[in-house]
Formats: C-alpha cells, sequence, structure tokens
C-alpha cells in the first residue's frame, strides 16, 4: 500500500484537513522535479565544462530547496498548531478527569506502571503491529518513531467484523476487594436504621451513576488520547516518507537535516511532548481501571485494548471500505458481460437505437395533436402541440430533461405561439417573440436559485453540514429508533439548506460506518437508507431553496409568499411527515427484533476556522434578508437580488469557492427550471392557459376550496410518482394557480403551495425523485444494494399518502390561517 493510502487508512477522520498534504506536497515535488530539475539538467548539458557542471548540480537544488521547504514549514506549523490546540483540549479533559475519580467512594487500588512498562504492556497484549500495513517501505521510518517513542498500539488482524455492541456495567465482575467492601457494608447497613439504610441507598446509587459516567469518559479520552499519538506518528512518517523523495528526486541531501533540526523541533514531535501524552494515558488508563473496578491494571489494559480494536473497525474502516468500493466501480468502467452460451449472441437494440424510437413516437404523437383541432384559436392548437410534445419529452426523456427545456424557446418562436399583450392579441413576430420568451428565462426566480446552489456549495465544501449532521447524530444515542428519526430529521434539515439532492448524499456517506457494522440479516439498514430517502423527499418542501418545484411556485404565486409565511407552512407539514413516515417505517421493518442496539456515533468538537466562521455568517444574513424581504423591498426590491449577496460575498474570495464550485453548478436543473418558465410563458400568452383552466373548472365548479386542492394534490401525488417531480410542476402549477384565480373565493396561492408540497411528497417508487434513485443505487462492500423495488412499493407508497394527507389536512389549516 501506498503512503498516501496508509495515510487516508489510518488518519482519524474528523481530523483529515489536520494531516500533512502528503498527495498535494508530491504533487508539488513532481512540478518542481519538471520545471526545475529537469530544465536546469538540459541547459546545463548544452553548456558543458566546469560551469554547466556547477549550473546543473548546485543550482537546481537551491532553486528546489527554496520551493520545497516553505511548503513543508507550513504543513508543520499547521499540524503544530493543531496538535497544541488538541493537546491543551484533551489535557485539560483528563485533569477533570483525574479530579472526580478521587469523588468514588469504595474503589479499589491499582498499581500504577512506569510509562516505559505501561506501554511495553499495552503493546504486548493481543497481536500488535504498526497501523501502516501491506508494505515494507514503512518499516526503515518505524525506528526513527520509535526514537520519538511514538509507537502504534493497533492490532494488525482488525478486519470488518460484526461489533459487539458495548459491554453492559453489570457484564464487569466486582474486584475481592470490592466484594469484600461490599459485605461490610452489608453488615453494617442491617444494624443500621431505616432512614441511614434510605441516605446510603441513595450515596450508593449516586456513586454508582459516577462511576459509570467516570469509566465512559476515561475511555473516550484514552482513545482520543491514542488517536493524538497516531496522529504525531503518522505526521512524522509524512515528513521522513516526504523528505527522502525530494532527495532521490534532486540528489540532495534534505532529509537528514531537515528532520533534525525542523521536525524533531516542533512541539508535536518533540521528546517533552510525547512524555506529556504517555502519562496523560496512563492516568486515564488507571482511571478507567478504578472507575471499572478492574482487578488489575492489565485487566484495565484489557478492555481498553478491545475498545481500541472497536474504535478502529467503527471509523477507519470507513475511508477503507470506500477506497475498495471506488476501485471496484472504477475497474467495472467498461465491463461487458461475456457470452457464456458460446454463441453469436442475440442482437440487442442499444441505448440510443431506444432513444431514437421514444423520440419518433413523441414525434409522431405531435403531429397528432398539432393536426387535430381542439381548439380555435390558431396558436392555443400550436401551444397545445408544444405542451404535448415537450411534456412527452420529459416523460420519457426521449431527450435529457435540460435539453429538452432548451429546446422551449426554440419551438415557442419557430411555431409563433405567442400573442401581443394588448386587447388585439396579435400574433407576435419572430423577433419580437424571441425577445419575450428571453426576457421571461432569467428571472429572479434564477438568481433566487442561483443564490441557494452558493450557499448549499460553500456549507458543502467547508464541513459545516457534516459538523451539525454529526454533532445531531451523535447524541442520537443507540436505540435503533431514535437514531433512524435523527437521521432523518437530519436529512430534512439539510434539504432546507443545501437541497434534496445534496442532503442524501451527505446523509448516506454519515451512516456508511452504521451499516457496514450492522450484523446479518438486520432490517435496520434498508429501513435506515429508505428513511433517510423520504425524509430528503419531505425536506424538499421545507424552504424555498430546498427543491425546484418550490422555485417554481413561488414564480407562480402572486404576490409570492415570504420565507416566514413558507417556514409557517412547510415546517409543520415537514415534521408531521417525517413523523408519519418514522412510525409507518417501525411498523414494515420493525428494526428492533433484528438490531436491539448500534454503535452511537461520535462527534469530536473542533474549533471553527476564520473560512467556516466567514461562511456561517454570509448564511445567516442571506436567510433573514430572505425572510425580511417584505419589509426591506425599497432596499433590494425582491429576491432575486438578495441572491446576489451570497454569491458576491462567497465567490469574491476564491479560497472560499473559486470558479471550480462555480462550474460545479447544477445547471442543468437551472437550464430545466429556466426552460419550464419560457414554457409557462408561452402557454399563458397563447391563451391556452385560459381554455384549459376554462375546462377545468367546469369540472371543479361547485366544489369547497378543500375539495380543489385534495383533486390537485392527487393529481400531481399521481403525475410526480412517475416523472421528475421539477417536470409535473413546470405542467400543472401555471394550470392550478389559474383554476384557482378563477374559484368565487380565490385561493390561487393556496392551491399552488398546496401542490408544490405534494409534489415534493411524492415519493412511491425509485424513480420518483433524486433521493429515491440515490438510495436505490447504494450498495454495501460486495456490491449488493440495499433496496430493492419491493422496499419502495411497501414504504414508499403508504409514505405519499402519509404526506397527503398531511398536506391536506396540516397544511390546508395552517395556509388558511394565513390567508393564502
Amino acid at each position: 500500500m501506498k503512503f498516501s493510502s496508509a495515510l487516508q487508512f489510518n488518519a482519524v477522520p474528523d481530523w483529515a484537513q489536520y494531516y500533512i498534504d502528503y498527495s498535494g506536497l508530491k504533487k508539488k515535488l513532481y512540478v518542481i522535479e519538471r520545471d526545475i530539475v529537469s530544465n536546469n539538467g538540459q541547459s546545463g548539458t548544452s553548456t558543458g565544462g566546469a560551469v554547466g557542471e556547477s549550473h546543473t548540480l548546485l543550482e537546481p537544488q537551491n532553486q528546489a530547496y527554496a520551493a520545497f521547504v516553505p511548503l513543508l514549514d507550513a504543513e508543520l506549523a499547521k499540524i503544530d498548531r493543531f496538535y497544541e490546540r488538541k493537546e491543551a483540549e484533551l489535557f485539560a479533559q483528563a485533569d477533570i478527569v483525574e479530579c472526580d475519580i478521587d469523588k468514588l467512594q469504595g474503589i479499589p487500588t491499582l498499581q500504577r506502571r512506569s510509562s516505559a512498562t505501561f506501554f511495553q504492556k499495552l503493546s504486548d497484549m493481543g497481536d500488535s503491529a504498526p497501523r501502516i500495513q501491506g508494505t515494507s517501505s514503512v518499516q526503515p521510518v518505524q525506528q526513527s518513531n520509535q526514537s520519538l517513542g511514538i509507537d502504534s498500539t493497533i492490532p494488525q488482524d482488525v478486519t470488518n467484523a460484526y461489533i459487539p455492541h458495548e459491554h453492559d456495567e453489570s457484564t464487569y465482575a466486582p474486584s475481592l476487594a470490592g466484594a469484600e467492601e461490599g459485605n461490610r457494608g452489608s453488615e453494617h447497613m442491617s444494624r443500621s436504621s431505616a432512614s441511614d439504610r434510605v441516605r446510603r441507598t441513595a450515596s450508593f446509587s449516586e456513586n454508582e451513576v459516577l462511576r459509570r459516567e467516570l469509566r465512559t469518559r476515561a475511555r473516550d479520552l484514552f482513545i482520543l488520547l491514542h488517536d493524538l499519538r497516531s496522529y504525531a506518528q503518522l505526521n512524522y512518517t509524512g515528513f521522513s516518507k516526504i523528505t527522502k523523495k525530494f532527495d532521490k528526486v534532486t540528489s540532495s541531501a534534505l532529509r537528514s537535516a531537515y528532520m533534525a533540526e525542523t521536525v524533531h523541533a516542533a512541539s508535536a514531535f518533540g521528546e517533552a511532548a510525547q512524555k506529556r501524552l504517555r502519562e496523560h494515558m496512563e492516568a486515564m488508563a488507571y482511571a478507567f481501571g478504578l472507575a471499572s473496578q478492574c482487578t488489575s491494571i492489565d485487566d484495565a489494559l484489557g478492555e481498553l485494548k478491545q475498545c481500541l480494536r472497536e474504535e478502529v473497525v467503527w471509523e477507519r474502516n470507513t475511508v477503507w471500505r470506500d477506497m475498495i468500493a471506488s476501485e471496484r466501480m472504477v475497474n467495472a468502467v467498461g465491463v461487458q458481460s461475456p457470452d457464456l452460451a458460446g454463441g453469436r449472441a442475440k442482437p440487442r437494440m442499444t441505448n440510443t437505437q431506444r432513444q431514437m424510437l421514444r423520440l419518433a413516437a413523441c414525434t409522431v404523437v405531435f403531429g397528432v395533436a398539432w393536426a387535430v383541432p381542439l381548439f380555435s384559436g390558431v396558436e392555443q392548437q400550436r401551444c397545445w402541440a408544444m405542451l404535448v410534445y415537450v411534456s412527452l419529452l420529459w416523460a420519457t426523456e426521449a431527450l435529457p430533461l435540460h435539453v429538452t427545456a432548451l429546446l422551449v424557446p426554440l419551438l415557442t418562436v419557430m411555431l409563433g405561439v405567442m400573442r401581443s399583450p394588448a386587447k388585439s392579441h396579435q400574433s407576435l413576430g419572430a423577433g419580437d417573440a424571441s425577445k419575450a420568451v428571453f426576457s421571461a428565462m432569467f428571472s429572479s426566480v434564477i438568481m433566487l436559485l442561483l443564490g441557494g446552489f452558493a450557499l448549499a456549495a460553500a456549507l458543502s465544501k467547508h464541513d459545516i453540514a457534516r459538523i451539525i449532521a454529526s454533532w445531531v447524530l451523535s447524541r442520537a444515542g443507540s436505540s435503533p429508533r431514535t437514531v433512524l428519526l435523527a437521521n432523518m430529521l437530519v436529512a430534512t434539515f439539510a434539504s432546507m439548506w443545501i437541497s434534496n439532492v445534496a442532503a442524501p448524499v451527505l446523509c448516506f456517506s454519515l451512516i456508511r460506518p452504521i451499516l457496514r457494522t450492522l450484523p446479518p440479516g438486520s432490517t435496520f439498514a434498508p429501513c435506515l437508507v429508505i428513511g433517510i430517502a423520504l425524509a430528503s423527499n419531505v425536506g424538499g418542501m421545507a424552504s424555498p431553496i430546498s427543491s425546484p418545484q418550490n422555485i417554481i411556485a413561488i414564480n407562480t404565486m402572486h404576490p409570492a409568499p415570504s420565507w416566514f409565511q413558507w417556514f409557517a407552512v412547510s415546517i409543520p407539514v415537514c415534521v408531521a411527515c417525517d413523523v408519519g413516515i418514522w412510525l409507518l417505517l417501525l411498523f414494515v421493518y420493525q428494526p428492533n427484533k433484528t438490531t436491539p442496539a448500534i454503535h452511537q456515533t461520535r462527534f469530536t468538537s473542533e474549533r471553527l476556522s476564520r473560512r467556516q466562521i466567514y461562511v456561517c455568517i454570509v448564511t445567516v444574513v442571506t436567510i433573514l434578508l430572505w425572510c425580511f424581504e417584505s419589509q426591506l423591498a425599497f432596499v433590494f426590491g425582491d429576491m432575486g437580488i438578495v441572491a446576489v449577496i451570497p454569491l458576491v460575498l462567497l465567490f469574491g474570495f476564491p479560497t472560499v469557492l473559486g470558479k471550480e464550485d462555480f462550474n460545479n453548478f447544477l445547471w442543468t436543473v437551472v437550464m430545466l427550471a429556466m426552460g419550464g418558465i419560457a414554457l409557462g410563458r408561452a402557454v399563458e400568452s397563447s391563451g391556452l392557459l385560459h381554455e384549459l383552466a376554462g375546462h377545468i373548472e367546469g369540472v371543479v365548479d361547485g366544489m369547497p376550496v378543500f375539495s380543489v386542492l385534495c383533486v390537485f394534490c392527487a393529481l400531481i401525488l399521481v403525475v410526480c410518482t412517475f416523472i421528475s417531480h421539477t417536470v409535473g410542476s413546470l405542467i400543472i402549477l401555471p394550470i392550478v394557480s389559474e383554476v384557482g384565480a378563477r374559484l368565487p373565493e380565490p385561493h390561487s396561492r393556496l392551491l399552488v403551495m398546496g401542490a408544490a408540497l405534494m409534489a415534493s411528497g411524492a415519493m412511491g417508487l425509485p424513480v420518483s425523485g433524486f433521493p429515491n434513485m440515490n438510495a436505490i443505487m447504494l450498495e454495501d462492500t460486495l456490491g449488493n444494494p440495499y433496496l430493492s423495488t419491493m422496499d419502495f412499493f411497501k414504504a414508499g407508497v403508504p409514505a405519499s399518502f402519509v404526506a397527503y394527507a398531511v398536506v391536506i389536512s396540516i397544511g390546508f389549516a395552517v395556509m388558511s390561517l394565513l390567508g393564502f
């Protein structure tokens, strides 16, 4: 295994950004080799003589030193700062534990070992080996590590076996001294009064609670201190290997001098720091033994050894399995199934042929819709044919969705479907029509979408979304029920701010360690995966920027709702949907029967960097401005102008967001939204929307608003179950708005928002939204999917009905109270 892979495998996941950037330094070294060493070598060869020899040997080395050593110094300073901060934090917590351990009553005493004996014993218990495995190239460096007192105590035979649940406190046998103490206490209590017995029982209970708490704290601190020692070892090895590589490339002798004079002088690698670390680890092991009532320090070390094993399996294999999965996926590219029969394979229709067949069928239907007269106006008839054609292209995906969206302005202008807004309703020429359609495509709603993308990119890139999600999940406990609900709420909350496209990707990455350590046959794995997918769909309702259909709804509603109004409706609906779906999943999968408890997620608190604080400030300020947009309309005018603020503030500093982040925006979604807006403008301008709304009005005539809402929610539920939520909203929401405006008591905004919420609630099939498609493709390390289509039939379809019931009940009530 290469050291870069070994470093990634052995690094503490929460500290990944603070390790030596070995891969980056290696790339810089290759650049130095290309630009300095090779070029100077060629020029030196051409000059010849003594001058050329001096130029090729001395000058390239000096240039390489000047270019590379500052990079090493910067990495060393970064590591040193993190080590000192983490050391101070952990040592302060360890000192508190040592003080609290003295408060325990009736505990045995353990013989403390010297540091050398202590760590020799820890290394000797079980098969121990350095954690950087699979390569002999690391072995020479270990001698220098040992000279620093940096060793590794993680066993080599760590596998992805099932992790047993944390031992119950009752499984630990009390020491003989503890038992004698308990017998003497029992004899004394038998001679005491009733009040003494109550007082002593209460005292014993408080002492037991403190003992268990201290045991957990001591164990966790021991693991963190061990991680800090491993952090120092890996970084020291990294500096040793990268300087060795530098010496090989430049034919110099940087390694020995830099390691002795600079690296050894750093506080993270100094003997004093390692001595302090060993002493605090010994103190935590001693405290753990006292709190666990161990008979000897060897028993405490044995239990801590097992804890370290479990921690390696629980956290470190996450990166390892991801590396294996990525390699497996790369190797699978281009692999075709062999002809097992040995004969000629039957000719099959290629994907291109299927696409051409679908495109031809849609074009035939377009011709029929053009030829069969259904409307009196020429523009209406042509727009009807275009609407049918574009809807079929979207539904069948005969063309990519964004390509079909780009086709809308072309067809709108060429077919002449747009009319003058004047009373004469004359058909617009190609020039006027193109100006009208392009002015409609780029609106304030598109800027709102881009502003949401910018916030999502910043929150994801700078790890803020993961930190918040990890903090919530670490407090979920070990019960499958609470872990499921916590993950669902995290997925919904994340969808509010980073969209329901990115949220499931984040949440699935967080639960991979849980999925890998579940016992075989556990129903909690599919339950958790589909729970996150369904909750992410629900999160698509949560905020105006959480899904494209919300953007379309805001563009359709006049006047557009404020963020406060949207939250007042969406948050109660989302919470009720999450709770209802959670109860449904518990009933369908019954995870507690197959998995009574799971390993609790651990969260390591880290100080936010200045960039992270800056991103948080920009995000909060932008959201507040969006919430108070109606009060600040005299300043900004529209939410789209407010969306420019995060774009400028985040992309104005390339270290926060760069051009690569801008290029990584979901431009296909932007094009889809722009095409949908253009289609809506064409349908309205041609008069087709007026005609369709008139026909539907005759069907719902005399029905109360609640019944009309039920009809439209059922319609969009069926449509969006089979096609994209965004596409279904693009087609249906303009019609819903027009029908709502024609009611005796106009409730256009109520019907549009209810239909938009229901579009996100359509989640009955694997193709119903991106979260479902992501979940159905999620596989374990052996390539087996966690979900099947049947999982969506037995959980996704009922969940859609749960969302439908919530929208037409709680959603309708709140929207009515707000005057929608």
